[in-house]
């Protein structure tokens, strides 16, 4: 399936924010009880009471709204992870609450509707453009925790920013991806504290 960008799809037609949020809202609900995959443009059409064509004026492709339920979602757990790392003080801890919140917040939004999964594992596997952008938000700020730790001289400084940030991020991966999270539910439990733990003593300057 050819990636599209939820920013392009926002650009067609009339730029009616209501109707747009109108379709998105029934599109999550259909998805939710038959499933991406299963569902067509025409099944949304009829659940919503448009036709196919106005949609399209809207939407390019089911996948254009499928990146706009998918961002949602990605935007509700970087909204917590960030909410989370303000609340405290210090970059270990900062860090420490990044990694908890991460995995709590990703379970409960990729798992509590095993049919709307089948849009965050889409969205994954295929790269869509809303999990790469998520991806390289969180990024960011895993940086700037980073950076407000070498300035506070609570880390290492030897090693280059951009790769230190890479590593750590490669660590937390496996519980951002929707694919590769569903292999270590035995794991959430105790991974964020041991992970972090790990990871902050390998900073230590």
């Amino acid at each position: 399936m050819k990636n599209t960008q939820a920013s392009t799809a926002a650009s067609r037609g009339p730029a009616d924010h209501e109707v747009r949020n109108q379709i998105v809202a029934a599109a999550t609900e259909h998805f939710s009880l038959y499933g991406y995959e299963k569902t067509t443009v025409s099944d949304l059409a009829k659940a919503i009471g448009f036709s196919k064509a106005y949609i399209y004026k809207f939407f390019e492709s089911k996948q254009a709204i499928g990146e706009m339920i998918c961002a949602n979602c990605l935007l509700e757990i970087e909204n917590d992870v960030r909410a989370a790392v303000d609340e405290v003080e210090g970059a270990p801890e900062k860090l420490r609450r990044m990694f908890k919140t991460i995995v709590k917040s990703s379970l409960g939004l990729f798992f509590q509707d095993r049919k709307l999964y089948e849009i965050a594992a889409s969205a994954a596997g295929e790269r869509w453009s809303a999990t790469v952008a998520y991806e390289q938000r969180i990024q960011g700020l895993l940086q700037d925790i980073l950076q407000q730790g070498r300035l506070n001289g609570d880390f290492e400084r030897k090693t280059p920013l951009d790769e230190t940030a890479k590593a750590i991020y490669l660590v937390l991966h496996p519980y951002l991806h929707p694919l590769i999270l569903q292999y270590n539910f035995d794991n959430t439990e105790e991974a964020p504290a041991h992970l972090s733990s790990l990871v902050l003593r390998s900073l230590a300057p």
